[in-house]
């Protein structure tokens, strides 16, 4: 935890120093996050052209905003609440179906193998998430991918933290009922190719 703790110091001197327009600290929060929120943009929109035009627009409103940080939370987790709100603004905005592709999502059904081999793992998986708002793929994404605790995953999406619970819940029950359903297909569709 002291780790944790010494690279928010850390990224609290960049952020400070992003308010007095330094391009140096900007440009090592932008090296610092880019792969992490790639991946969490990437996964909340499924398109890496509009992943890569979202990371900048998150970075333009980290460099314009970094003075309403106030530090109640840690560096991270506003900054990824930034992406979360930049990201969801642009999925409204183009009504795109946002979609998280997840490549080994340990959680309850997901994590049995099935008889899958990984690639069809993966694609099970992303048909199941599918399924899921856009808010409850952005809960399940902090939390298992990003190691996020729920107080932190409720500062990042601006919600209460029961709210993140209920998404949470709402979001394991809807794939324990649909990944088993995909299942079934998906060994129906074996059986015929086989036939």
């Amino acid at each position: 935890h002291s780790r944790q703790g010494s690279t928010d110091e850390h990224e609290r001197r960049l952020l400070n120093r992003v308010v007095d327009r330094d391009q140096l600290a900007f440009e090592q929060l932008f090296i610092a996050y880019h792969p992490r929120l790639q991946r969490f943009v990437v996964r909340m929109v499924k398109h890496h052209w509009l992943a890569d035009e979202l990371l900048n627009d998150v970075m333009l409103v980290v460099w314009k905003s970094a003075k309403t940080f106030a530090g109640r939370s840690r560096v991270s987790t506003w900054i990824f609440g930034v992406a979360y709100r930049v990201a969801l603004k642009r999925l409204r905005k183009r009504r795109l179906r946002a979609l998280f592709v997840h490549n080994d999502l340990a959680i309850e059904q997901a994590s049995h193998d099935g008889g899958y081999g990984m690639d069809e793992q993966r694609e099970w998986l992303r048909r199941g998430f599918d399924h899921l708002s856009p808010q409850q793929r952005a809960v399940v994404e902090l939390s298992y991918y990003s190691g996020y605790g729920y107080s932190e995953i409720a500062n990042i999406l601006g919600c209460p933290e029961n709210t993140v619970k209920t998404r949470m819940f709402h979001a394991r029950r809807k794939l324990k009922l649909v990944l088993p359903k995909l299942e079934r297909e998906k060994d129906l569709r074996g059986r015929r190719s086989h036939e």
